[in-house]
């Protein structure tokens, strides 16, 4: 079973790999601002101290926006540090200038490290993802560091990923290691909230 779906997962990351390659600026831009807007205007996340979140590169759906607006009303941003061992280490977003080339076009905070830890002090986790299902299923680029940091967040800390509209898709192929997501933010319908039970609004009633 687990060797079928390691194959169509293969399958599923190239071809969206290649539509991502041959799509225009225009749409990652857009991506970026849907992304802002839909998580600054989420009341609970304006109080939230911590939030974890990644640098987006290349093709991926922008996250620089969001990084900046959060940082800019306070909240504290860690963005990952990609450890030898495929563990991620976290560090302080403080300002553009606070980030060095890492690497395939990345770009990693250089500040104090929290360690592999980290996730589990944070409010709320944006992570990247290839595509999401309607029940949360998340497909990864396959070195499952995300699935490793999910895993250390807290009870009460919802996950949330961002893809393009195609992204979101009927089913993903899982394996036992895989973690869903708790919402998931696309470009033409926003944030779409799961009913995993972790979501703020909901458990607080807000």
């Amino acid at each position: 079973m687990d060797e079928t779906a390691r194959s169509e997962k293969r399958r599923m990351r190239r071809r969206l790999l290649d539509a991502r390659r041959a799509m225009d600026s225009g749409e990652r831009e857009r991506a970026g601002s849907v992304v802002r807007d839909a998580l600054t205007d989420l009341p609970w996340l304006a109080m939230s101290g911590t939030v974890a979140c990644y640098h987006s590169v290349g093709t991926e759906p922008g996250t620089h926006r969001l990084i900046t607006a959060l940082w800019k009303r306070g909240t504290y941003v860690l963005l990952p540090i990609f450890l030898p061992d495929g563990n991620l280490d976290w560090a302080a977003y403080d300002g553009p200038e606070s980030l060095a080339p890492a690497g395939h076009g990345l770009l990693e905070p250089t500040g104090h490290r929290y360690g592999v830890g980290a996730p589990a002090t944070v409010d709320a986790m944006v992570c990247p993802a290839l595509a999401v299902d309607r029940s949360g299923g998340r497909l990864g680029r396959g070195a499952g560091c995300y699935d490793r940091a999910l895993a250390l967040r807290g009870p009460h800390c919802p996950a949330i990923a961002v893809v393009y509209d195609d992204e979101f898709v009927d089913e993903v192929p899982g394996e036992a290691h895989d973690l869903r997501v708790d919402a998931v933010i696309t470009p033409g319908g926003g944030l779409r909230v799961f009913d995993s039970g972790v979501w703020p609004d909901r458990n607080r009633g807000d």
